[in-house]
């Protein structure tokens, strides 16, 4: 798939479109996401700011259909943990990049190229337009080769 449907899909996506999330950049080599979340009566909470859940939303496929393309189709790779601190009350629209290098790629496929599994750990920050930090997410993924291609 390309980057650039992957966004269109994810923007009509039903969890994302409700909440307010919209994906704004994929790079063509999958080693960057972009995503925002607009403040509005959809996705506030009782005092006025971002509700949590959606700060989360925001944050949680990326890291692993990032990784999904980098790899290829020979890995399995889900989100095992995920953790979200929330550090200044959200309001307006706030962003959230997520990147990853080739030697953070290279170095999650020698770690998973023996047949067992790597738990790879990522941290995104989520901040506001002014670029005030609201929330910090730290996300642990599972990769590890699919059965078919495990060395025997």
């Amino acid at each position: 798939m390309k980057p650039r449907h992957l966004r269109f899909g994810m923007n009509l996506w039903p969890p994302f479109l409700g909440a307010g999330i919209r994906v704004r950049h994929i790079a063509e080599d999958w080693s960057e996401v972009i995503v925002d979340l607009r403040h509005g009566l959809m996705n506030r909470n009782y005092v006025g700011t971002h509700y949590g859940g959606s700060l989360f939303s925001m944050t949680d496929p990326f890291y692993a259909l990032m990784l999904m393309h980098l790899l290829g189709d020979r890995y399995l790779i889900w989100d095992q943990a995920a953790s979200i601190e929330f550090v200044a009350p959200g309001r307006g629209t706030v962003s959230a990049v997520f990147r990853l290098t080739k030697e953070e790629v290279e170095a999650i496929r020698a770690q998973a190229a023996s047949g067992e599994k790597a738990l790879p750990e990522f941290d995104v920050e989520v901040r506001d337009a002014d670029n005030a930090l609201v929330a910090r997410v730290h996300k642990t993924l599972y990769v590890r080769l699919k059965p078919r291609f495990r060395p025997a």
